[in-house]
């Protein structure tokens, strides 16, 4: 069915993209969901995360990532998986397979492995020789709270190692990293990614409505963000566009000259 055109809405860039990026966590959904999914959303998807280590088990890969190539999305190795490997010397192995399997991304991550930032560097530039790489800045966990300061310099030291765009943490939950516990975002630390890196390379975990809502009034409806769960790719488009009670106001903005 073609999409009906008679409402005046903010444009937003085509795939492929390279800002507005919507990235979906898979948390080991089925074969035939993830059909239905792309089905449903792929014009409004742009990476596919396989998230922490389900891509190893998951006996429906192969399967998925037929479905994402012919779909134009991009599937992205999860970072929690590669942080194990590294942290048993099997990085070397893990991104072997993961070319070899067809993931064209991998997402770099210190979240749980105690890793130094110089390690995650140079695992950066060894990735990015076959992949395009999301790093992942910010901590797992909510007792380990980053300066804003230190999450712009790491930001900027990924970006240089070779990360073509860098994920802001804020988990599934929407619970740390960026955000309080109780989901509210921490806006010196976007304000610190932001001012030195700019908006485009970053994308924001932002798994909650409210999140989602409170990025897209602050920088537009191409804001890159990341950790949305896969039933909710089409209602964040829907937001993005000004279709939705939360960005109805602000949208308007947004509209061609």
């Amino acid at each position: 069915m073609v999409p009906p055109d008679f409402l005046d809405l903010p444009a937003r860039r085509a795939k492929p993209r390279t800002a507005g990026l919507t990235h979906v966590l898979d948390k080991g959904t089925s074969a035939s969901h993830a059909a239905a999914t792309l089905d449903a959303a792929a014009p409004y998807i742009d990476v596919w995360k396989f998230g922490w280590g389900t891509a190893y088990l998951d006996r429906a890969l192969p399967d998925k990532l037929d479905l994402l190539a012919r779909n134009d999305v991009r599937a992205c190795l999860g970072g929690t998986l590669l942080e194990i490997a590294w942290s048993q010397g099997k990085a070397a192995d893990c991104l072997g397979w993961a070319e070899q399997v067809g993931f064209g991304a991998v997402e770099v991550s210190r979240g749980v492995a105690a890793m130094t930032i110089e390690a995650k560097r140079d695992l950066i530039r060894r990735a990015s020789r076959s992949f395009v790489v999301f790093s992942e800045v910010g901590r797992k966990d909510p007792d380990e709270e980053l300066p804003a300061r230190q999450w712009a310099d790491e930001v900027a030291a990924d970006l240089e190692a070779g990360a073509r765009w860098v994920i802001a943490e804020g988990r599934e939950s929407g619970t740390v990293g960026l955000y309080r516990p109780d989901g509210t975002v921490r806006a010196d630390i976007v304000a610190a990614v932001v001012r030195d890196c700019g908006a485009e390379r970053i994308l924001f975990e932002a798994p909650r409505r409210a999140q989602q809502s409170w990025f897209i009034h602050e920088f537009g409806p191409d804001v890159n963000l990341a950790n949305i769960a896969l039933a909710e790719a089409l209602a964040l488009e829907t937001l993005r566009r000004g279709l939705r009670a939360d960005t109805f106001e602000l949208s308007r903005q947004w509209l061609p000259a």
